[in-house]
């Protein structure tokens, strides 16, 4: 069958769930994964045809995506910061704004006048802030914990795969007494970043299926009553365990920007700043120990 028969097909079963440029990008990222063929290949040979054994793989993935399973748990692998990464039902997977996040970091590693710095990141899940950090910074010790066993195979198998070094430690933030993962003497960070669950079950109903059938509740979720159970306890971690003028980074949620501005100036945080992400909303915080 040619490749452009199957491509319609994808848009008359598809177009009305995702939409008709969101069903060519799925449909392309599939034909390069499956194929090797790029876009433009297929726009200068429209009469290109595959055989009936390498349709199988095609209309396998249509079929998942018609129940809303994520293009990247399909293929396997998620790109974030010009890298590639392994994904699964264990980890999230890596968003825009969280790229934006890891570049606000590195834009103010400046200020920091060390020539190896010393990074945690809590919560890494599929390792992907630790390593585009480690891949721009080559000489910083970065320690990456997360509660999920599954999750940290996941994370040590990117490390693994982009050629980085990362210590991956398997603990539960919420019951940790303190942060002495030291290789050496120091047992300070210069920086903490975390990307915690951070979504009240109240926002589930503005959440697509992909989202609420395919990826972990316990990387996502957080009770109503106390939305911000994480952060006070990884605040109160980072205010014993960051070197005087060490950073604090975050990503939250985009409403509760004012309650998080609170919690650290109860903390005694000092120059909190709270940012937008590309699409208008508040979504990173950064704030810095005395």
């Amino acid at each position: 069958m040619r490749i452009k028969d199957i491509q319609n097909i994808f848009h008359h079963e598809l177009d009305e769930l995702y939409g008709k440029e969101e069903v060519n990008s799925f449909f392309f990222m599939l034909t390069e994964t499956f194929f090797g063929l790029e876009r433009f290949a297929l726009a200068l040979d429209p009469e290109y045809t595959i055989s009936k054994e390498q349709e199988t793989p095609l209309f396998a993935a249509l079929s998942e995506l018609k129940f809303e399973k994520p293009i990247q748990h399909i293929l396997g692998k998620a790109h974030f910061f010009g890298l590639e990464f392994c994904v699964n039902e264990h980890t999230l997977i890596p968003r825009p704004e969280t790229e934006e996040l890891v570049q606000w970091m590195l834009d103010g590693i400046d200020n920091f006048k060390l020539e190896k710095l010393r990074i945690l990141d809590i919560g890494t899940g599929s390792g992907c802030i630790p390593i585009a950090l480690k891949k721009n910074l080559p000489n910083a010790e970065i320690i990456a914990i997360d509660i999920s066993a599954e999750a940290l195979k996941v994370a040590q198998k990117n490390a693994e795969m982009n050629e980085v070094d990362i210590q991956f430690i398997q603990a539960d933030v919420l019951h940790l007494e303190s942060l002495n993962f030291n290789r050496e003497n120091s047992k300070l960070f210069d920086i903490i970043v975390s990307n915690p669950p951070y979504v009240r079950n109240l926002e589930k109903e503005l959440m697509r299926k992909n989202v609420l059938e395919f990826e972990p509740d316990s990387a996502l979720f957080v009770e109503d009553n106390n939305p911000l159970i994480f952060y006070d306890k990884i605040a109160n971690l980072a205010k014993a365990n960051l070197q005087p003028n060490g950073s604090l980074y975050f990503e939250i949620n985009q409403y509760l920007g004012k309650e998080m501005i609170d919690l650290l100036t109860e903390k005694q945080f000092q120059n909190i700043e709270l940012k937008k992400d590309i699409f208008g909303v508040d979504r990173m915080m950064k704030c810095g120990k005395l």
